[in-house]
This record gives C-alpha cells, sequence and structure tokens, in this order.
C-alpha cells in the first residue's frame, strides 16, 4: 500500500501552512511506518433488496434500511452491497504508544491510518465497481452508518451477516468499531448510473469537516 502524503496533510487539517524540515521528516517516516504496520483484510456481500413500508430490507439477512437518507441512497438499487474492511491492530497499538510518549508523532500516525483505510476502502469499491461492470450494472458511492440519520446501531447487524470476527473486526458497546482503523458502508448495485458524488456543501458537517476536500465533493 502507497499511502498519498497530500491525503495525510490533508487529514492534519492542512491547507497550504508552512511545514519545517523536521515535520515534513516525521510525516515521511510515519507514512513509512504506517505502509509497514497496515493488515489489509476485507469482506463484502451482496444482497437483493425488498422494499417494504418499515424500510429496505436486504434478503436474507435481518437488516432493514429505515432511515431517510440511506433509503435515498437506494433508492434507484436492486442490490446493495455490505462491505467491512479494516487495517487491523498493530498500528492501532503503535499509535497509542506515541500517544504517550510522542503526541506529535501519534498525531501523524492517526492521519496516515485513516489515509490507508481508506485507500482500502478504495481498493474494494473498486473490486465491487468491476463485478458490477460485468453485468453491465452502474454502482452508487459507499455510504456508511453514522452519515445523516443512518443509525450507527446497525453497525452489529452488519458484522454478524458478514461474519467480520473472520478478520478481526468486532464493535463495542456503543458500536464503535475494534479496531478503530476500520469501515463499514453499503453501496447500491443498478441498472442506472447513479450520482457519484455528494457536494460538501449540502452536507450539515461541512463547516466543521476536516475531511471536506478542496474542491467541495467527498466520498463519505
Amino acid at each position: 500500500m502507497a499511502i498519498d502524503k497530500k491525503e495525510v496533510l490533508r487529514y492534519l487539517g492542512y491547507r497550504g501552512q508552512y511545514i519545517d524540515k523536521n515535520m515534513d521528516k516525521l510525516i515521511d517516516d510515519c507514512i513509512e511506518e504506517t505502509e509497514k504496520a497496515v493488515q489489509e483484510h476485507f469482506l463484502y456481500n451482496v444482497f437483493p433488496i425488498i422494499k417494504k413500508e418499515e424500510g429496505m430490507e436486504l434478503e436474507g439477512t435481518n437488516i432493514v434500511l429505515k432511515g431517510g437518507n440511506i433509503q435515498s441512497h437506494l433508492c434507484n438499487a436492486k442490490r446493495c452491497t455490505v462491505m467491512a474492511v479494516t487495517i487491523g491492530g498493530v498500528i492501532e497499538k503503535i499509535i497509542r504508544y506515541n500517544e504517550r510518549v510522542n503526541l506529535t508523532k501519534a498525531t501523524v500516525l492517526d492521519a496516515c491510518a485513516t489515509a490507508a483505510v481508506e485507500i482500502l476502502c478504495d481498493k474494494v469499491e473498486g473490486n465491487i465497481k468491476s463485478f458490477a461492470q460485468k453485468q453491465g450494472l452502474f454502482i452508487t458511492h459507499r455510504y456508511s452508518p453514522g452519515y445523516g440519520d443512518f443509525n450507527i446501531e446497525i453497525q452489529k447487524d452488519i458484522l454478524r451477516v458478514l461474519g467480520a470476527y473472520k478478520i478481526g473486526l468486532t464493535c463495542t458497546d456503543n458500536f464503535i468499531l475494534m479496531p478503530r482503523k476500520s469501515v463499514t458502508a453499503l453501496i447500491g448495485i443498478g441498472d442506472k448510473e447513479f450520482n457519484k458524488k455528494g457536494h460538501c456543501k449540502n452536507c450539515s458537517n461541512y463547516k466543521s469537516c476536516a475531511y471536506r476536500k478542496d474542491e467541495g465533493y467527498c466520498d463519505h
């Protein structure tokens, strides 16, 4: 995995500020350390969507999607891909250690790890896109629990349906994924092309989001 330094800077909140040589080297060193520590694990499965009065049911599962945002996201989809990815616990241990001895390095490592998990998400999304294209179909962008009104409590159902224990992925009683640098998401599949981007200015987190892209579009 090759981590993009520009993405690390974005997660650090960089907006064109001056970076001295020491910080620049620290970022490079942290990128290298993170790349060595990353463990790429992922799972995904595709389920037909059954539209019911109480929400969208993923056939063969106990998952019913009730939030207005996720239903709008999947409104033209015939099937839904449920995915889970993690970069493992090694980098998390390194970050926790540095939180005790070098908080600046811990912060940079955390940004590197965030960039790394997004790379893995993009890789999995690419696999799903290839799967759909072979059937002449299209996909939405990924949409994760916690976005908009998509209730984060669905994390446990997603992990159970995928058997995510096989990649060491669990969640706490508060529905926080463990290891922390992990993501679950849904991707719709349909026979018509979807609007693949959501404009940042339409998001309720627009002003405070540290991950907002300069061009105003975001995959989240």
